[in-house]
């Protein structure tokens, strides 16, 4: 006999980082949002800022544009890593060296408030709280009641006075629903 199991229908809230410094950088993430929200099991809430950002780690690149979207998901945490990855692939990513040069880059940065510490995912990102391209833009768009609310808003203030990132605010986008068009 089959087990039934119940699925949890409430949605969790994610963020996800989003870069890219090869080709059409603004095409790039327009494009992979686009694609995230036309999942059946992911919806776009909101959308930062679009920041332009110079490299870290390995240097010798072209810079950045940044970003972050909250997103609703019925997806638990690995298969939303995982639909990640397909996107990142659908859209020419190719993982060559760390920190490199890359066509697209989605990382998931929180899923409400899970913590986990598994190979393949590790939640909160274990290095956001080091990264003013991520904590700017996640700033922008992390809900006033997540528990990290305040720290990232601590931690992003912190980053952009010290200036040790240069990070500049790029475009904004007015993302109203998966039917209508991007806005600047």
């Amino acid at each position: 006999m089959d087990e039934l199991y119940e699925c949890n229908p409430r949605n969790a809230e994610a963020y996800i980082a989003l870069g890219s410094n090869m080709g059409e950088r603004e095409k790039l993430l327009l494009e992979a949002i686009e694609r995230i929200d036309s999942h059946p099991d992911i919806s776009v809430l909101r959308v930062s800022g679009i920041y332009e950002t110079e490299p870290v780690g390995y240097t010798d690149q072209p810079p950045f544009l940044n970003m972050v979207i909250a997103v609703s998901t019925a997806l638990e945490p690995l298969n939303l890593l995982r639909e990640q990855l397909e996107q990142e692939r659908f859209l020419g990513r190719i993982r060559h060296e760390r920190w490199g040069p890359r066509t697209i880059d989605l990382d998931l940065l929180l899923y409400d408030n899970v913590r986990m510490d598994q190979e393949e995912l590790t939640l909160p990102h274990p290095r956001m709280m080091e990264r003013a391209f991520v904590l700017v833009p996640l700033h922008d768009v992390i809900s006033d009641s997540h528990p990290l609310h305040e720290g990232i808003q601590a931690a992003s203030h912190a980053a952009l006075r010290g200036g040790k990132e240069g990070i500049t605010l790029w475009k904004t986008i007015n993302w109203r629903s998966a039917s209508e068009p991007f806005e600047s």
